[in-house]
C-alpha cells in the first residue's frame, strides 16, 4: 500500500501536470514563431486573444519608442538584451543605494551596502535571486515591490525570450530574422506572467499570504522579555508588506527571492499545505508547459512529449531518492540524542524535522526541495543545509545537470535543446549521417555554441569553488568542518553558477570576496548562456529545411528521449562527480567509517 509520501508526492507532480496542459495551448499562442513578416501584421486566424494581446502591448511600445515592430537579427536581439539587462541592473542598484531618499520606507531603512547591493542586483537581473540580506530588515517596501518584484517578471520574460529564438530557428527556413526582443518581452509579461502572476496572488492571499500597504503592525507580547536595560518592551513589531504579489512570480518566474529571510518556510509566504502545493505546481507548470507549447511550434507535438519525457527521466528518481532520504531516520541524530523518534508512524512521515517545518512534514520538504533545485527557482521552505547528507546532494546534482530538469523559464528547455543538439549531432556520427534536429542540419557553429552553453555552469562552479578552497579567510565562511563546510562552499557557487540561488544557509557570503565572486558567477552563467543560445537560434533560422530520409534518426522515441538524458547525466557526472564525492558522499559515509572504527 501507497504511503501517504508517496500520495502526497503524486498528487502535487499531477496537479503540476494538469495546469501545464491548461497553460500550454496559452502560451503557444504568446509568440509569433513561424513567420518573419512584420510583427504588425496580425492575421485574423490568431483569434480574438492575440487581438487582445495587440491593444495591449501597442500601447506600452508605442511609449517605448520601438514601434512600428521591426524583426531583428540573431546579432540585433543579443544585444538588445545585453542593454535590457545593463539598464535593469543600474535601475536596481539605484533604487537600493538611494533607498532612504525614496518614498515608502516607514522603517527609515539605510541605503544598501555597496557590494550587497551590486551582489543583489546581478541576482534579481540574472534570475538567480540569491540573498545575501534578510529581506525585511534591509529593504524597504517600496524596493521590494519596484526594484526586485519587477525584475522578478522581467527576468523570467527574457528567459522565455531566448526559448522563442531559438524555436524560431528550427521553424523558420532562410531566414535573417528571429524576432523583436522588445515585442517578445512585452507581449509574454503581459500576456502571460501577469495574469498568471494575479490569479496565483489571489489565491495565495486567500489562504493566509500576506498582502497589504500597512508595513507592520505593533502587537502585544504574550510573556514579557527584558532588554539589557532591564526595560521589558510591551509590544513587538511585525513586518508586513506587498508579499503575496511578489510570491506569485517569484513562483511563477522560477525567481527565488522571499519577501522574508526565511523564504517560503516564513508563515506569511507559506502559511498552509495548500499553499505549499500552488507553490510547487507554480515552479513547475511554465517549464513543462513550454515542452508542450514546443510541440504546437514546430508542428509535431511528439517532440514536446518527448522532451518533456526525458525531463521526467531525469527527475522523477531524484523525488524518489530524496523523499526516500528525508523520510528515513538520519544517522547523527540517532547517536547524538537515541531518544529521538524518527520512526514512521500513522501520524508521521519519518526521517528528521530538523530544519523543516512542521506544518509540512519531512516528504512536502524534500519535494519542494527537488522542485525549487530542478527548476532553478531557489525558493526554499524548508534549510537545507540540515537535510541529511545525500538529501542534500541531490539538491546540488539537479542544480549542476545544468538546471535543464524543467529549469528556469524558458531557459531550462533551451538548454535542454541545446543537450539535444549534442545529443543529435553524437548519434549522427555514430551512424556515420549528417545530423539533423527538426529538419535542420546541425554543424560545427552550432555545436561551438551548444558546448559554451554546456561548459560555461561547470566552469564557473568549479573555478570559483576552488578559488573559495585556496583562500582560508573565506573557506571560513562556511562554518561547518569537514566535507560539510566543503558542500556548503560547493552548492554556493552551484547556485550561483546555474542561476538557482537557493543556499546551503550556514554559509556567511556577505564579504568582497563572496559577493563579488557569486555576483560575477550569476552574470556570467545568465548572459554566456543567452548569447550562444540566441547565436544558435539565429544560424538555424538561416538554414534550408532538409528533406527527411529513411537514415533519418527519429527524435520523438524512447530511444530519443534515453539519448538526451544519457548526455546531460554524462556531462554533470563529468563534470561533478570528483566534487560531490569530497563533499555529500563523503560525509554520507562518515557514520560507516566511524562503526567501523568503534568495532575494531
Amino acid at each position: 500500500m501507497m504511503t501517504s509520501a508517496t500520495l502526497e508526492v503524486a498528487a502535487v507532480l499531477l496537479a503540476a501536470i494538469l495546469a501545464a496542459a491548461a497553460v500550454a495551448p496559452w502560451l503557444a499562442t504568446i509568440f509569433r514563431i513561424g513567420s518573419d513578416s512584420d510583427a504588425n501584421c496580425e492575421p485574423e486566424t490568431d483569434g480574438s486573444w492575440s487581438r487582445l494581446l495587440r491593444g495591449l502591448e501597442s500601447p506600452l511600445l508605442r511609449a517605448a519608442g520601438v514601434w512600428p515592430v521591426r524583426e531583428m537579427t540573431a546579432t540585433e536581439y543579443a544585444i538588445a538584451i545585453l542593454l535590457f539587462h545593463a539598464a535593469g541592473f543600474g535601475l536596481l542598484l539605484f533604487l537600493l543605494r538611494c533607498q532612504p531618499l525614496l518614498p515608502w520606507n516607514p522603517d527609515r531603512l539605510p541605503a544598501v551596502p555597496w557590494l550587497i547591493a551590486l551582489n543583489t542586483a546581478a541576482s534579481f537581473v540574472t534570475n538567480t535571486n540569491w540573498q545575501s540580506y534578510s529581506g525585511e530588515t534591509t529593504l524597504s517596501p517600496l524596493s521590494q515591490a519596484l526594484g526586485l518584484t519587477v525584475q522578478n517578471f522581467l527576468s523570467a520574460a527574457s528567459g522565455l525570450c531566448v526559448l522563442a529564438v531559438l524555436v524560431r530557428g528550427l521553424v523558420r527556413r532562410g531566414s535573417a530574422t528571429v524576432g523583436s526582443f522588445w515585442h517578445d518581452l512585452v507581449r509574454v509579461t503581459v500576456g502571460l506572467l501577469l495574469p498568471l502572476a494575479i490569479l496565483l496572488g489571489i489565491l495565495l492571499a486567500s489562504q493566509g499570504v500576506v498582502q497589504s500597504f500597512d508595513t507592520g503592525i505593533d502587537v502585544a507580547l504574550v510573556e514579557g522579555t527584558s532588554t539589557a536595560g532591564g526595560e521589558a518592551p510591551s509590544t513587538r513589531r511585525i513586518v508586513l508588506g506587498p508579499v503575496a504579489s511578489q510570491i506569485a512570480i517569484k513562483q511563477l518566474g522560477t525567481n527565488g527571492g522571499g519577501y522574508f529571510n526565511a523564504n517560503g518556510s516564513h508563515p506569511f509566504e507559506n502559511p498552509t499545505p495548500l499553499t505549499n502545493l500552488l507553490e510547487i505546481v507554480a515552479m513547475l507548470m511554465i517549464p513543462m508547459a513550454s515542452c508542450l507549447a514546443f510541440g504546437r511550434w514546430v508542428g509535431d507535438r511528439r517532440q514536446g512529449y518527448a522532451l518533456l519525457a526525458a525531463m521526467a527521466v531525469l527527475f522523477l528518481p531524484f523525488v524518489v531518492l530524496i523523499v526516500r532520504f528525508e523520510t528515513s531516520p538520519n544517522p547523527w541524530l540517532a547517536a547524538a540524542v537515541p531518544s529521538i523518534d524518527q520512526a514512521t508512524s500513522p501520524e508521521h512521515d519519518g526521517g528528521s524535522l530538523e530544519g523543516k517545518e512542521v506544518r509540512f512534514g519531512p516528504a512536502s520538504s524534500a519535494l519542494f526541495a527537488v522542485a525549487t533545485t530542478a527548476t532553478s527557482c531557489g525558493g526554499v521552505n524548508a534549510m537545507h543545509d540540515s537535510f541529511s547528507p545525500l538529501g542534500g546532494l541531490v539538491t546540488m546534482w539537479m542544480i549542476q545537470l545544468g538546471e535543464v530538469v524543467f529549469g528556469g523559464v524558458g531557459t531550462g528547455l533551451a538548454g535542454l535543446v541545446a543537450y539535444t543538439l549534442v545529443a543529435v549531432f553524437v548519434a549522427g556520427l555514430m551512424v556515420g549521417r549528417s545530423p539533423e534536429y527538426l529538419g535542420k542540419k546541425i554543424e560545427a557553429s552550432e555545436m561551438k555554441m551548444g558546448m559554451i552553453v554546456l561548459l560555461v555552469p561547470p566552469i564557473v562552479t568549479l573555478v570559483g569553488t576552488a578559488a573559495a578552497c585556496m583562500l582560508p579567510a573565506e573557506a571560513a565562511a562556511a562554518p561547518n568542518p569537514g566535507p560539510h563546510g566543503f558542500s556548503e562552499l560547493l552548492y554556493a557557487f552551484s547556485s550561483a553558477g546555474n542561476n538557482n540561488g537557493s543556499a546551503f544557509g550556514g554559509l556567511s557570503a556577505t564579504s568582497a570576496f563572496w559577493t563579488l565572486a557569486l555576483a560575477a558567477a550569476m552574470l556570467a552563467s545568465r548572459l554566456l548562456t543567452m548569447l550562444p543560445l540566441i547565436a544558435i537560434g539565429g544560424l538555424l533560422a538561416a538554414k534550408r529545411t532538409v528533406a527527411e530520409s529513411p537514415g533519418t534518426l527519429p527524435t520523438h522515441t524512447p530511444l530519443f528521449v534515453l539519448l538526451i538524458a544519457g548526455a546531460v547525466i554524462l556531462v554533470g557526472a563529468l563534470s561533478f562527480v570528483p566534487a560531490l564525492a569530497l563533499g555529500p558522499i563523503a560525509e554520507a559515509l562518515q557514520p560507516a567509517m566511524a562503526a567501523g572504527e568503534g568495532t575494531r
